[in-house]
């Protein structure tokens, strides 16, 4: 009896401790979360600067330097990323003539097929200089219109083209706008397909670009739509034969882009005059992997058809000289961010704090960016010291950008590698009771 009375004994001291320990433990708990609940969460930083040098071989220029241009409006861009590297009331709204047939043929490539058969309308028939004298109620196929609207500029074949693709000239000029529109161009308005000037007397809106939104188009057009290579094939051919479906009327065409044999890095282009534009000039060249495109508005009137020219010219030799791609992509490592109220793993105790490992969502490891002497990039990492459980797998917890001159040009996010769940007080009750009756 005595051995028996001394175990229950025993036993109910192991009890009361099992109970002490739950409640310390409880209470240990509250104090925690109320102590770890009192910090203050700061937004951490850093910031580093990567100015790149120039390949040796690159002429340097004063940063700022006017360039003399013919053209009363005129941009340099760089194709790939849309950044205008050199410009001149590149803003400024007005009338482009003939080289609004870049965005005619890219639609008629996107939206049409190279082997419809078109008929042409009396209205398109009647369309004015310079023209390829269509006759209404002719056929001819798709892709032989695209030339002679190219290289030749023909504005009855724009008409054509126009009412084959978007039902009517007004629909059209509707798929113009839109398309501007989604490639960034908000600064221009289309109305006709072939560039003649013209005006919504309802509204007062003309035809016109700027400079920066045709030099945009023109990027579109040779980098990023998926008719580019059609239209590189189309904009380079020298000479083109054709007939119409009959075969009744054959055709001739020859490229009056007369900078294709100007500079061996001439990738693209279209001429265009009106007496209210004067000549204007889109293209496109390409050099060690480097796509820069030039619009020129207003450059000149006759007998100055050469100026354009001379512009052209000058800002692909400024962009080639002066701009090289570098890598501009930093690797970043994080340290673990603590976890507020996080349960630490598996086999986490109550007292034990958690975190969460955290990685760049990179892809590629690799920001190219065409930058010249004068720019500076900064990188700026922002990561939160202390995160609230729970966290989820992927959870954006900061993000690392890049900035070129003080503008945003690339951002990544800062994600939660694992989930971490939520230490609340009945996990740490049960935590105790396994801990203290089966352990």
């Amino acid at each position: 009896m005595r051995i028996v009375k001394n175990m229950t004994n025993n036993g109910k001291k192991r009890m009361y401790c099992r109970v002490a320990a739950i409640i310390t433990a409880a209470a240990l708990f509250c104090v925690s979360e109320d102590a770890v609940s009192r910090r203050v969460l700061h937004v951490s930083g850093h910031e580093k600067i990567f100015v790149p040098a120039v390949s040796d071989g690159a002429q340097e220029k004063e940063a700022g330097e006017e360039l003399q241009l013919y053209a009363q409006a005129a941009v340099l861009m760089d194709a790939d990323s849309g950044r205008v590297l050199y410009g001149k009331n590149e803003e400024a709204k007005l009338p482009m003539a003939s080289t609004t047939k870049i965005m005619t043929c890219i639609l008629a490539l996107e939206y049409g097929s190279p082997e419809e058969i078109v008929e042409v309308s009396s209205y398109a028939a009647s369309m004015p200089k310079v023209k390829l004298y269509v006759k209404s109620g002719e056929k001819y196929y798709l892709r032989d219109l695209l030339y002679s609207l190219m290289l030749e500029s023909h504005n009855d074949s724009a008409v054509v083209i126009a009412e084959a693709v978007g039902g009517s000239v007004e629909k059209f000029a509707a798929m113009m706008n839109q398309k501007a529109r989604d490639i960034g161009c908000y600064d221009s308005y289309f109305i006709t397909p072939n560039g003649l000037d013209a005006k919504v007397n309802e509204t007062g809106k003309v035809h016109s670009t700027t400079a920066a939104d045709l030099a945009r188009i023109m990027a579109y057009c040779v980098t990023d739509s998926p008719e580019k290579e059609r239209f590189l094939e189309i904009t380079r051919t020298q000479g083109y034969d054709f007939t119409d479906v009959d075969g009744t009327r054959s055709f001739h065409c020859n490229n009056h882009n007369a900078f294709l044999g100007m500079m061996q890095e001439a990738l693209s282009g279209k001429t265009g005059f009106t007496n209210n534009a004067g000549y204007c000039y889109v293209g496109a060249v390409e050099s060690e992997g480097r796509i820069f495109t030039v619009a020129l508005l207003a450059c000149g009137w006759p007998n100055n058809r050469s100026y354009k020219w001379s512009d052209m010219k000058k800002l692909a030799v400024y962009g080639m000289e002066r701009y090289q791609y570098r890598d501009i992509y930093e690797e970043q490592a994080f340290a673990a961010i603590p976890v507020r109220d996080g349960i630490a793993g598996e086999k986490g105790t109550p007292f034990e704090e958690a975190e969460v490992s955290v990685t760049l969502q990179a892809g590629e490891k690799s920001l190219p960016y065409l930058l010249c002497e004068d720019d500076r990039v900064e990188v700026k990492s922002r990561v939160e010291p202390v995160l609230d459980a729970p966290v989820a797998a992927g959870e954006e917890v900061g993000s690392v950008c890049y900035y070129l001159n003080g503008e945003l040009i690339k951002s990544y996010t800062v994600c939660a590698d694992e989930a971490i769940e939520k230490r609340s007080f009945p996990w740490i009750f049960i935590y105790i009771l396994k801990l203290t009756f089966f352990l």
